[in-house]
This record gives C-alpha cells, structure tokens and sequence, in this order.
C-alpha cells in the first residue's frame, strides 16, 4: 500500500542503538511492524511513544490477559494504555465470555469493570436471553463483526470437501501407543515437572499420535532430566518439537514452579530403565503406518483436486517438527525430491537457508526485503512453493500470517484438538481469491477408541470440514473456546479405557 513500514526486531533495535538512537520506537513517517513477544520484551520502550494508532493482528492471542499468568498480554496492556487501539481477529469468534472480557478490556477497562462484577452480570446467569441483549448492547459500541455470508455478495466463497485418510498402526506402533499411553496415566512421574503435569501430558499425547520420531526425541529429553535428577540437577523439559508451546503455557491456568528436587532415587533409576525401553522401541520402528497412507492420500488428493480445476500444489500440517523432517525424507524417496519446502518457526535447514539466499537476490532491488529474517523467511518460502515446489510440510508457524489461495489441497497429518487452530489452518487455502473447491485430508487411527471419538467432536459439533463457511459464522459464545474444549478432551485420553466411557 506504498505506506513506509519498519520491522522492528533485535537485529534493527540492537543497530539502532548502537547508531545512537536511544528510543529505536520513536520512527518517524513510518509504521513500526513487531512481533506480540518482541514488544512485550520492550514495554518500557512502547510506553514513552504517543502512538497515533496501535493496530493488534490476530488479537485472540490477548484473550487471556485477565488471568494471572498471562504474562505477555499484561505487559501489553500497561504498556499501551495511552493508545487507541484497533483489535484485529479472522479467527472464529467461538470465544468463552470471559475471553471476550479479556479483550474487551484492552481497549477500555472500564467497560464492564472488574472480572468479578463481570462474572456476576454474565456468565453466572440464569437468563441467557436477557445477558445476551446486555451483552450485545454493552458491546456495540467497540466491537465491529462481519460475517463470512454477508459479503457473499461481493466474494464468492468455494466449498471445503472432507476426505477421510482411515489407517491401521502397526503392531510395534501399538504397543508403544499402550505402554506411554499407560504410562502418562500414571499418579507420580519425575520426567514431569509437577507444576505443568496437565499441559505436559497433552503435548505428549499429541507427539506420541503424531509418529514414532517425534516421541522418540521427546523421550530422549524425558530421559535426559532424569538423569539431571539423579545427579541432584533441575532442568526443564524441552519441548521445544512442539512449536506453539510457549503460547500454550500462555493460556494455561497451571503455575509455573520448580519442582522440589526428588530423593527417591531407586524411582527416578527406575523410571528412567522403563523410557529407555519405550525409546529402544521408537527407534526400532523405521516406518510408520500413517506415513505410508500419506504416500496413498496425496495421490488421491492430487487426482481429486486436478479434477476439480485446482493445483498439484498440497500444504501438509503437522504439530511436530521431528514428524516435518520424517515427512521430508519420506516424500522426498517417494517422488517428490526437490519439490518441497519447510515452514515452522525456525527454518534453518539448508534447502530453506538457499531458497531464502536465492529469494532475497531476486528482490533485493523491488523493496520486498524487509531486513526481518523471520517476515522474508516466509514471504521466500510462501513464493518457492507457488512458483516451483508442490508440497508445503508445516508446523502451526505456517497456520497464520501466510496467504495460500493458490493452492487447494491440505492434509492434516496432526490434527489438533482445537477447533480453532484446524479453522485457522483451513483458513490459509479456504480464503478470498481462493477460485477452487478446497479438499480437506484427515488422517484417523481406526484402532483409537480417543481419536475416533474426538474426530466426530470436531466434524460433527464444529462443523469444520465441509460446506462454504465452515464454524466461521457462528454465533458469538455458542462455543466454548478452543483451549478449554483441547482441555476437556484431556480425560478423554487419561481416564477412559474403554469405547463406552469414551
């Protein structure tokens, strides 16, 4: 929009000060571009700037701001209560009231006053209609909501088409499912710091379904702390595969402690003999059966797609990295050698270090290049896959920010247990400008009672796979956030053993 912008990141602060430039913000006839984290590492700076505007893309990551530990959303909060605000969201408003009270509050905390007086008026109510007219009235005033089927006059939305990928593990893939899955269901385990058991636990779960490499990594790590156990050393566990941690630990309600240092020995040995046994079985397993239904569903999807006027192009998502590199290597031996590309939140592999090379001499006299590695990173990657890659394999990093209407086939290799995430996901191909039908891949483990059940919930309840808008138009506070349903599915998964308490 030919309007001077500056990203502003480590590398441009850290020059700017060294220039002598004590206040990097303070740009002049220029829009300053940052990160949510970035910003929060620098509230001192944002607070001494009289800021004209301050604009929040993909808001909903403030939603939690009125919780205790939701550190980065304070700072924020403080830092910018000076400025006008315009809180940006596409994501499906499905938001549980108090989230709504949360954003609410950054642009004015005086709309609905403190969280209790809030609770007592709204969510505790035994007249929904009547809160519903308050709320809305309450609201009109700063919130603006357009929906999906009120500009089809203008935009003409394609369908999404559901495909289901069913698949059987193998038996060694079994068997290692049922001894961590009875392992995590376990009271007291030391390769768990206590004061994120829950959180820990899910994220587990979800590397274990998601293949053999990624919980084989992350047992490693869990073996790694016990052992800094035995030797009367506290370390945290890397989790670091799973690339929207952090965010998680963000909207989680558990607090964040040290664990008291164990001294029961004999258990941490033990504990630490049996995940040996469980990693000796992950690396045994040199294929996986998901993987190799992968190779059928994208021939399938391909055929499906050309059919219907669309790309060879597919984007792929997975939530873990380690399960990204074993998908890169599959493909690549199965045909698709030199035409696939990475995007997750660090891409320092050597095919995506020389597409960035090659993109930024290509532009490096049309003003494309930023100066942001992490922004030109994925404008490189977004352009290699649409003017010569076929296959795009991405963690939940390639989940925002990137528009990918040329292409109409996604698989969700993972799927997670937020209906908001998977919408978000859809949403990169099932978009404006998009001019083909979008086929939507779902791989289910017919033999997990859980993912069965779960893959119902989200088809079924969320409507999320087929027909034009998806869950994107409906109505405020019908469903429950993303982050309490991923929460509620937890037990699922922890307390059933059976089809029918399932």
């Amino acid at each position: 929009f030919y309007i001077n912008s500056i990203i502003m990141d480590s590398t441009y602060y850290n020059r700017e000060k060294k220039l002598g430039n004590l206040r990097p913000f303070a740009a002049r006839d220029a829009v300053v571009i940052c990160s949510y984290d970035f910003a929060s590492r620098k509230a001192p700076d944002l607070k001494q700037i009289p800021w004209d505007l301050v604009v929040m893309d993909e808001a909903h990551r403030l939603r939690n701001v009125y919780k205790s530990n939701n550190v980065t959303g304070k700072k924020l909060k403080e830092a910018l209560s000076h400025a006008k605000k315009l809180l940006l969201t596409a994501t499906p408003l499905q938001n549980n009231l108090m989230e709504l009270y949360g954003l609410t509050s950054i642009i004015d905390e005086h709309v609905f006053g403190d969280e209790k007086t809030f609770r007592e008026m709204f969510v505790n109510v035994t007249n929904p209609q009547t809160r519903n007219k308050s709320l809305s009235m309450r609201l009109s005033a700063l919130c603006k909501r357009t929906l999906r089927k009120q500009v089809t006059e203008y935009v003409r939305y394609t369908n999404r088409i559901a495909i289901l990928q069913e698949y059987y593990p193998t038996d060694a893939e079994e068997k290692l499912y049922a001894w961590v899955s009875d392992y995590l269901q376990e009271d007291d385990l030391y390769a768990l710091p206590s004061g994120q058991r829950n959180l820990i636990t899910m994220v587990l779960r979800k590397l274990l379904a998601s293949s053999s490499f990624a919980i084989s990594g992350t047992l490693a790590t869990m073996i790694q702390r016990l052992e800094g156990l035995e030797n009367g050393i506290q370390q945290q566990l890397d989790l670091d595969d799973y690339d929207t941690f952090s965010e998680l630990q963000d909207d989680d309600g558990e607090d964040i402690i040290g664990d008291e240092l164990q001294s029961d020995i004999e258990g941490i040995r033990r504990e630490r003999a049996r995940l040996q046994e469980f990693l000796d079985l992950a690396q045994s397993i040199t294929q996986n059966s998901k993987g190799q239904n992968l190779l059928i569903a994208l021939e399938k999807g391909f055929d499906q797609t050309q059919a219907l006027g669309g790309q060879r192009k597919a984007v792929i998502f997975t939530e873990s990295r380690r399960t990204q590199v074993y998908l890169y290597e599959l493909l690549s031996r199965n045909g698709y050698a030199g035409q696939i590309v990475f995007l997750n939140g660090v891409n320092n592999d050597p095919d995506s270090k020389r597409i960035y090379d090659a993109w930024k001499e290509r532009h490096k006299d049309d003003g494309s290049v930023s100066g942001s590695r992490q922004a030109d990173m994925k404008a490189a990657v977004v352009e290699e896959f649409r003017d010569r890659a076929c296959i795009l394999i991405g963690t939940e990093a390639a989940a925002e920010g990137i528009n990918l209407q040329f292409c109409s086939l996604l698989v969700n290799y993972d799927l997670p247990w937020n209906p908001q995430r998977i919408e978000q996901r859809i949403g990169r191909c099932h978009r404006y400008g998009q001019k083909n039908d979008v086929d939507v891949i779902n791989f289910l483990n017919r033999k997990n009672a859980a993912d069965v059940r779960v893959y119902e919930l989200l088809s079924e309840k969320f409507q999320l796979f087929e027909g034009v808008f998806g869950s994107s138009d409906e109505v405020l506070g019908s469903i429950e956030s993303g982050m309490d349903f991923e929460k509620r599915l937890a037990p699922l998964y922890q307390e059933c053993k059976t089809a029918e308490e399932i």
